[in-house]
């Protein structure tokens, strides 16, 4: 089956309606965007009809999560990680971020401490501020060589806990970075986890987008499943699938004790389920394997010509991503750009990238490759005019 990857939707001025995108609506008119991690790509048309049908239905009453999405997520495990999950592992819940929030309120006391790596996804560094708990970070070992992969620091990381650190916040594979974690960065890491008697959270978002040829997920709950006990895994179909705006997403949790004690916590704080993000869900892990495959070789084609411009870009050095749509640019060398990066960029060329500073990392800047390859074209046209 064929999949239209090439031709742009309008998203600023959609025909038929007036529909605010914060990716197209935050920046002026003649920005063009690639900031926030959502694609200009259209979902997969099997989810569209799911969600075509079900609209035409009428009704959008309270939902229950259906035991066919359970086991369709048990099926994309088994065949896609190797991972034999059940159907009551699975807590489904209106999004990753609201997850995060949550797995702080219920797994930690106020003042404890909630401890993550930088850089990451902004709503990461918030999360202990905004439920009374105490914020912990340590940094990851940036690239020695420009262009070289970024890693895990364990003595730093070991050296960030105090007896306080109840909870780490992990990304894997990580953003903003691309990193794909290597099994001794992660046997590392659980053996901090279980020495020190913390919990952990896998955001493992972006786990189907893994952009080299054969590379295979493995979840962290399943490689080190003795460990089940201190783990939630939470994954969604929000990135692979382009479905953000469907706020849905699923806890994965194997350990019955640590299942309950998730549940009992956010009993209350959080909506039920969206039953079109249900819906959409079932439809893109039942259906959509096609079309991410087709996905994955357009970005595999725009991660290399990112790397051929950023290449003529002096004082400006990117590790290649080894997973998902997004580049993580380091600026601190481009004299063109000294002090604010993003800002400049976005004031002379017009393109508006993610400030590395809510990453926790000022003088970087997030860069989002999944679009057209015309748009993505004319952005990087735009910077060579700033950057070259």
């Amino acid at each position: 089956m064929e999949f239209d990857f090439a031709t742009p939707v309008e998203r600023r001025h959609p025909s038929g309606g007036d529909w605010p995108s914060q990716k197209w609506h935050r920046y002026g008119e003649d920005v063009l965007p690639l900031w926030v991690a959502d694609m200009d790509f259209a979902s997969p048309p099997a989810v569209i009809e799911a969600l075509r049908a079900r609209v035409e239905h009428g009704v959008f009453g309270y939902g229950l999560v259906p035991d066919s999405l359970r086991e369709t997520l048990c099926a994309w495990s088994a065949e896609h990680y190797g991972w034999a999950i059940e159907p009551g592992w699975q807590l489904w819940l209106p999004g990753v971020v609201p997850a995060l929030h949550m797995a702080s309120l219920a797994l930690t006391e106020p003042g404890d401490g909630v401890l993550t790596v930088t850089p990451i996804y902004p709503p990461f560094l918030r999360v202990a501020e905004r439920t009374g708990r105490r914020p912990q970070q340590a940094a990851l070992q940036a690239p020695a060589a420009p262009g070289g992969p970024w890693r895990l620091d364990l003595a730093a990381l070991e050296a960030a806990i105090t007896p306080e650190t109840r909870l780490l916040l992990w990304c894997h594979p990580h953003n903003p970075t691309g990193r794909v974690w290597t099994r001794e960065e992660l046997a590392g890491l659980m053996d901090l986890v279980e020495r020190h008697d913390l919990y952990l959270v896998s955001d493992e978002l972006h786990c189907d987008l893994l952009l080299d040829e054969g590379a295979r997920h493995v979840p962290l709950a399943a490689e080190f499943s003795e460990l089940a006990s201190r783990i939630l895994t939470l994954w969604a179909p929000s990135k692979t699938f382009n479905l953000a705006g469907l706020t849905t997403a699923c806890a994965v949790i194997p350990d019955a004790g640590l299942r309950q004690r998730f549940a009992r916590g956010i009993k209350g704080l959080i909506p039920d389920g969206n039953v079109l993000g249900l819906v959409a869900a079932e439809a893109a892990h039942a259906h959509g394997e096609p079309w991410r495959q087709a996905l994955l070789a357009v970005l595999r084609g725009h991660r290399r010509t990112l790397v051929e411009r950023v290449a003529g870009w002096p004082g400006v050095a990117m590790s290649p991503p080894e997973s998902t749509y997004l580049a993580w640019l380091d600026l601190r060398e481009a004299r063109a750009l000294e002090g604010a990066p993003q800002r400049l960029l976005l004031e002379r060329a017009g393109v508006a990238l993610s400030d590395g500073a809510d990453f926790g990392w000022p003088g970087f800047a997030r860069l989002n490759f999944g679009t057209t390859a015309t748009q993505l074209e004319e952005a990087l046209t735009r910077l060579d005019g700033v950057l070259r």
